[in-house]
């Protein structure tokens, strides 16, 4: 595909362009982030979005199977017999009713993009069948992450249906036990640093250019390819319809930067006629982008970010021994590497950032587990917030919203037992002890 894809530095006062043949993950010129870039005319994209559907006929072929590499053509930077799959994007987007009926909205406006049902159980894995369809490409036989933990899961398995050797590398009693128990069963090595994500992500990035080592945080610009696709899925289920909002977590930024980008190649190719607004919602515990944007104003401007804001505030953090906390442990960071693609893509959808405290978010996580689906903490971050953005009026009681649920319910337990049973808050469900008695235990029943 050489001829087709290549890669190319965000920063347009540098804008050089390398061949997907190489593992770089950042410009050696100028050192910023790189974008997976196409020549479009030499790619055959289909006239129509709904023209992807029809490969859900063809689902013995493997890649017609997978939900990422259906839309293959819309991330074509290695051939067929590169691109690994396992199975991922096999997810569903459930209009829930009952919720937004509780959060006052139209009752059929909510629709809730359910990523738990991927492989390893959150969102990351349609981020790695196209990262490690590189590293086959590339020809790597070593990898390594750094994880607050559903990336070292992910990477953890993908590692293994490839065979390569893999190291995570995870922050002291910064990871939930449901994540990490993926990243040992699936036989990575783990290295657990004195530190947090921030600190776990410097090191990674050394070690892999000391070593040489394939990167699989969201630094990989082929990762974030693979991400585009949980949009593709999303306009899928409206009926090849856009939504009004798409509503995510914040964290690395990984997500809410491919999607922008997944929008703005959609909306140039002619294949969806107006581009969704976007919220990114964060912790208050790790609310650096929602500082940054709100009260910094650090803006995209065209690809001219002002660099002295982000330096400025990053030494603050330094200074003050800032470690970020929050019950969302996926979105635990305060250092977010795609910090600048994640600012074009509120340029082009227009889009808001907020955070919500834990106790919104533990409340939400029950308000979601008790109307139909289980989701990680990080997750329920975006009913929280679009509980904030309905109040305010930013948006409407009509208009059609997406929240992406990244991660499955067992991917953190102890957060939602310790939720129902210390009667943490408003949908607390707790059990109820009883004897051992048959008309005492009939008494309790509801």
């Amino acid at each position: 595909m050489a001829d087709v894809a290549f890669q190319k530095c965000i920063n347009p006062s540098c804008g050089a362009e390398f061949d997907c043949g190489q593992a770089i993950f950042k410009c050696p010129s100028c050192g910023d982030l790189l974008d997976a870039q196409y020549d479009w005319d030499k790619v055959p994209v289909p006239a129509k979005l709904g023209d992807f559907g029809a490969r859900w006929a063809t689902r013995p072929n493997r890649l017609d199977f997978s939900g990422v590499w259906r839309f293959r053509e819309l991330l074509n930077f290695c051939s067929d017999e590169h691109k690994v799959s396992i199975g991922e994007g096999q997810t569903i987007l459930q209009q829930n009713c009952a919720i937004a009926e509780h959060l006052g909205m139209q009752s059929d406006r909510l629709h809730l993009q359910y990523e738990g049902l991927n492989p390893s159980g959150s969102f990351k894995d349609n981020g790695m069948t196209a990262a490690f369809s590189h590293a086959m490409l590339v020809g790597a036989r070593s990898c390594a992450c750094a994880s607050t933990g559903n990336t070292s899961a992910s990477v953890a398995l993908y590692a293994h249906s490839c065979g390569l050797k893999c190291t995570v590398f995870i922050g002291s009693g910064r990871i939930a036990f449901g994540k990490l128990s993926q990243a040992m069963d699936y036989g990575a090595q783990t290295i657990q640093i004195q530190g947090d994500f921030d600190d776990c992500m410097k090191q990674v990035q050394a070690v892999c250019t000391q070593l040489g080592l394939y990167l699989l945080n969201s630094l990989n610009p082929f990762r974030l390819e693979g991400q585009k696709t949980i949009m593709y899925r999303i306009i899928e289920g409206l009926g090849w319809e856009v939504p009004d909002w798409i509503v995510v977590p914040g964290g690395n930024l990984g997500n809410s930067s491919a999607f922008g980008k997944a929008f703005l190649e959609l909306k140039a190719l002619g294949l969806i006629d107006r581009v969704p607004r976007l919220a990114i919602i964060n912790a208050t515990g790790a609310d650096t982008l929602t500082d940054l944007v709100n009260n910094k104003k650090l803006a995209w401007n065209g690809g001219n970010v002002d660099q002295q804001i982000i330096d400025d505030y990053y030494a603050d953090l330094t200074a003050r021994n800032f470690s970020p906390h929050t019950c969302a442990s996926a979105i635990e960071i305060s250092r977010p590497v795609n910090l600048k693609k994640c600012l074009r893509a509120l340029d082009v959808c227009d889009g808001v950032v907020r955070a919500v405290t834990d106790e919104e978010i533990c409340d939400a996580k029950a308000l979601i587990g008790a109307h139909g689906l289980g989701c990680e903490p990080a997750s329920a971050a975006t009913i929280a917030g679009l509980k904030h953005l309905l109040a305010e009026g930013t948006i409407g009681k009509d208009q059609r919203v997406a929240c992406v649920l990244t991660g499955h319910v067992l991917k953190d337990p102890n957060v939602t037992v310790n939720y129902h049973k210390d009667r943490q808050g408003e949908f607390s469900n707790p059990p109820v002890e009883a004897p051992n008695d048959l008309s005492a235990i009939i008494k309790l029943i509801r």
